[in-house]
């Protein structure tokens, strides 16, 4: 009995083996180096010498967290992750709600579309997307036909922002909708049953019966999202660079350009700040929300 048993483990171990090596040589290693590197005076001219660099210690990072460009991007990040993460976990949840309870026929395909966005190419998206909100642009167009201007919403610093975080949140509702929907389906349909004869209302049954079973999923889509809209890149930096005026640059756009400006150290400890605050925010919302 130990033969077959011990062949099966070295069998599993052999199907982890890749992955672990791809972690460790392009993960791991470099996260480390990333890490050590963070404390030097390491630029763009050491890279053929990385070994010959000095150790400045916590200089680096001071210079980070004193730097108004990484202070206002910090800002930019958190106005996307308190406007952003409620904003698609209340979409998702009331697209789950619907298609668990409210839609009957097609619900695979109204679930899939919704989902779409998900796993369409981000940077065909955004390219629709700034064809659809430019000045002359489709969106801008039904506006006219109502009778009102349309804005500026890639050029107005104000307008940009609302802008980049509605792309965010279209990309990731599908995702919430699919984890509030399977938390949903775990609920049995005898406790609402039972409420609905004690007169309970639509409403109190969702205050007292869903909210709370389904707190699980609230505190997995939570920190996923929150996750996401904390390391967003893709949608400010492909949508406006940053722009206008620096006004959606995040965190993580913030680092891509430091290394493009061969600032390596400064990049590297910042997104090891970035990295801090994501783990302290997650350890906080585990706290909160954690199932009792």
């Amino acid at each position: 009995m130990q033969q077959p048993s011990r062949w099966r483990a070295t069998t599993a171990w052999l199907f982890v083996v890749p992955f672990m090596t791809i972690f460790v040589v392009f993960t791991a290693v470099s996260a480390m180096l990333a890490l050590i590197y963070s404390f030097t005076d390491v630029g763009v001219a050491d890279i053929r010498r990385p070994l010959e660099v000095d150790f400045v210690w916590l200089q680096t990072f001071t210079r980070v967290l004193t730097n108004p460009g990484f202070l206002k991007s910090v800002w930019t990040t958190a106005l996307f992750v308190v406007i952003g993460v409620p904003l698609t976990m209340a979409i998702g949840l009331a697209l789950a709600i619907g298609l668990n309870s409210g839609i009957t026929k097609l619900r695979a395909v109204y679930r899939a579309a919704f989902y779409l966005p998900f796993i369409t190419n981000i940077v065909a998206a955004a390219v629709i997307w700034q064809y659809a909100f430019t000045l002359s642009g489709p969106v801008n167009s039904f506006l006219a036909s109502l009778g009102t201007a349309g804005p500026n919403w890639l050029g107005d610093p104000r307008m940009a922002m609302p802008t980049v975080i509605m792309l965010a949140v279209w990309r990731n509702v599908g995702t919430c909708m699919v984890l509030f929907l399977a938390g949903l389906q775990s609920i049995p349909l005898d406790v609402y049953e039972a409420a609905r004869i004690d007169g309970a209302t639509a409403w109190r049954r969702f205050t007292a019966i869903t909210l709370p079973l389904l707190k699980p999923a609230t505190l997995l889509v939570t920190v996923l999202m929150t996750v996401s809209f904390m390391n967003i890149f893709d949608e400010p930096y492909l949508l406006t660079k940053g722009g206008p005026l620096s006004s959606t640059k995040s965190v993580a756009l913030w680092v891509y350009e430091q290394f493009g400006q061969g600032n390596i150290a400064p990049a590297m400890a910042g997104s090891y700040v970035m990295l801090a605050i994501v783990v302290i925010l997650g350890v906080l919302q585990l706290r909160l929300l954690r199932v009792r």
